[in-house]
């Protein structure tokens, strides 16, 4: 059974999308060429040369600066003006624009996929998520947070860094399928104040107060306030809890939940540096109510709810003894809160209402040392090697019943403690070819023992204005604490950690100084998945069970014109399938298409932002597949006007398709349909 027609886009365009998508946005591409000002062929370039042309850097690629043809991966970069040229509101905003990812939403939390692969309810323990070098997935359920929730406001970030493929070479755990690095806004770029509020659709509002001032002393202070509050949908119809046809004995106000999608966030991060040193503070609350009903409770119960909380201290010491000996050391200290609230019904059907509730609380507490020593070697080889030590000074996980007295379900609590060293180089074999081999060992003391992962990069230049890599990488995910300790069964099992072995070509070729083609092809090798199962008498634990295996091709073009035009648009075919039964996995799309498009008008004073994403069609749960869609993304900016005031309006979902994501294990949903078309409206005020 498939969807209704509406998710395949407007006018039914259904498969033929991506396709239109990429043929008229490569007609733009090339026909915006004309109007470049005369440049040099870089033919004609020399390789020195050809390093000075306006190529964008990465630093969470091999934790040292390096031009992204030098990566040892395929990289993007989102820049701030991208974010608020296309009104992205969350980090998963920004993460759908990019070629190859995709997000889902359950009502809760934010999911992303990487290459064909989304386990619907995993929050996102296989991509690493740092803000500024900091690792942010907790130490609980090794989870990365994408939307208000633990995470720094979009409009505190200078660029976002995404590092596609294993990183566990220099990373460690959950550098599975990518590294995302949020590098936030400096000091003196902000120079004084900022004010800015927000209004939009579902009675959302966010306000925000930023300050940075880089003073004469070689210090400098930014710090940034943010409150978020939004209604939610008023209303969302769950056929699955609507009585006159559902046989579910929730099921209940012919299947809407009524008010039960509001949230309220609120965070502080403030940095302050002196020369060398660095000392970085986040703390963020957040409060969600959840209207899926998931994990069999109430159905339109607005008390189910869950709050996050996160905090951590950073001190970072980056100093240069020479031009070519470079020491980078950080100590920090992690809190992670979770709560839960799940309305239950106990009352049999006829009887008058028996509503408990039951509760889940999470606390972790972390801290750490980081070291890391870069040397440059007569200007052509770079080594790093360094050494990384986390202590887990909490992991406590408890559930009961909210009675008197309490009936407690979990309680455990846990201690632990890593270390890991690791290598870096950067070899120039010929002045057209680079080696770069990594590896890294990890040692988890108090469960599996020890894991070495290796990452190898031949990087090629056939001619100046093109880049050819060969890549090999290996990674791992460790069982994290909720999948070795939650459940009571799970001494039944020894969990090890999960693997990955990837083989990718990538291609980048610059037919001007500022229109580049690349293309990625890319096989993937996943084993010893950690999978939810069940003992004959129902009871539940983990298990290295599965397989999985992804095979695609990646194509983008990208162009930035002197005049500010900027496009962007990527194509992406891809198959991921169980490694032992050879079906399709669930929630991974077999193509996706996008393009984002810049456009200045009235002499720059105004910029437009349109973005198209087309996510092809996919499997649920049930096996049941579902059609494709297609979503634009309209806004409206000013630069900076006269007296500080900027402005921008954003329309979302610009063509009111109807499109739903794959429920997980834990929802009676299928399908959980998303919102239709919405607005926002910002002002800003720099002063």
């Amino acid at each position: 059974m498939k969807t209704d027609s509406r998710n395949k886009g407007p006018a039914g365009l259904g498969s033929r999308v991506p396709w239109l998508l990429l043929a008229g946005c490569a007609c733009s591409c090339l026909g915006a060429v004309a109007p470049e000002p005369k440049v040099r062929n870089l033919a004609d370039l020399s390789l020195e040369e050809l390093m000075e042309i306006p190529v964008e850097s990465v630093v969470s690629a091999s934790k040292y600066e390096q031009k992204i043809t030098r990566a040892p991966t395929a990289v993007t970069i989102v820049t701030r003006e991208e974010i608020a040229a296309f009104g992205h509101r969350t980090l998963a905003d920004v993460l759908r624009s990019v070629r190859g990812l995709y997000v889902s939403d359950d009502g809760n939390y934010s999911y992303l996929g990487a290459r064909g692969f989304l386990r619907p309810g995993d929050y996102n323990t296989r991509v690493l998520v740092l803000i500024d070098g900091h690792r942010m997935n907790d130490n609980i359920y090794d989870a990365a947070y994408l939307g208000h929730e633990n995470t720094i406001d979009v409009d505190m970030i200078e660029r976002v860094e995404v590092v596609r493929g294993p990183s566990s070479s220099i990373y460690g755990s959950s550098a599975f399928f990518g590294v995302v690095n949020l590098v936030t806004r400096q000091a003196a770029l902000v120079d004084g104040a900022e004010i800015a509020s927000e209004a939009g659709s579902f009675g959302t509002y966010k306000g925000r107060f930023s300050y940075g001032k880089r003073f004469a002393s070689d210090s400098a202070l930014f710090l940034s306030a943010v409150y978020y509050r939004s209604d939610g949908r008023a209303q969302i119809y769950y056929p699955e809890f609507d009585q006159r046809t559902s046989p579910d004995p929730r099921a209940a106000n012919n299947g809407i939940a009524q008010n039960a999608d509001g949230e309220t966030a609120a965070s502080l991060f403030s940095s302050f540096r002196y020369r060398d040193l660095t000392v970085s503070g986040f703390l963020s609350t957040r409060e969600k109510t959840v209207p899926t009903a998931s994990f069999y409770t109430v159905f339109n119960d607005s008390r189910a709810k869950t709050t996050d909380n996160r905090a951590y201290l950073d001190v970072k010491f980056d100093h240069a003894f020479s031009p070519d000996v470079r020491l980078l050391a950080r100590a920090y200290y992690d809190f992670y809160y979770y709560h839960g609230d799940y309305p239950y019904e106990y009352a049999e059907p006829g009887m008058p209402s028996d509503i408990a509730f039951s509760k889940d609380e999470t606390r972790g507490e972390w801290t750490g040392t980081e070291w890391q020593l870069t040397s440059t070697m007569g200007g052509r080889h770079t080594v790093a090697v360094g050494a990384e030590f986390r202590e887990n000074l909490r992991q406590e996980q408890l559930a009961y019943d909210d009675t008197v007295p309490r009936n407690y379900t979990v309680v455990d609590e846990h201690t632990s403690r890593t270390l890991a060293l690791y290598a870096q180089g950067e070899f120039r074999l010929h002045p057209r070819l680079v080696f770069n081999a990594g590896l890294r060992y990890d040692g988890y003391f108090d469960s599996f023992g020890g894991t070495l992962n290796p990452r190898l990069g031949l990087i090629y230049n056939p001619q100046e204005r093109t880049t050819v890599k060969l890549l090999y990488g290996q990674a791992f995910r460790a069982p994290n604490a909720y999948e070795r300790y939650y459940y009571s069964n799970q001494h039944l099992v020894d969990l090890i950690p999960e693997k990955i072995h990837t083989y990718e070509f990538t291609a980048d070729h610059y037919f001007t100084q500022r229109f580049r083609l690349g293309a990625s092809a890319f096989r993937y090798n996943v084993s010893k998945l950690i999978t939810q199962v069940a003992t004959p008498e129902g009871a539940i634990y983990f298990s290295n069970l599965n397989r999985a295996e992804s095979t695609g091709l990646e194509l983008e073009m990208e162009g930035k014109y002197a005049s500010g035009l900027r496009l962007r648009t990527s194509y992406v075919l891809q198959r991921t399938k169980d490694g032992t039964t050879g079906e399709e996995l669930t929630s991974s799309p077999r193509q996706m298409a996008k393009a984002g498009l810049i456009y200045p008008i009235l002499r720059d004073q105004f910029t437009a932002g349109l973005e198209l994403q087309y996510q092809g069609r996919l499997r649920t749960l049930s096996g049941r597949e579902v059609d494709g869609f297609l979503l634009g993304n309209l806004t409206l900016s000013t630069r900076p006007l006269a007296h500080g005031f900027e402005f921008s309006a954003s329309v979302y979902n610009l063509f009111n398709t109807g499109y739903g994501y794959p429920g997980a294990e834990d929802h009676a949903q299928d399908i959980l349909p998303q919102p239709g078309r919405s607005f926002r409206f910002k002002v800003g005020y720099k002063f």
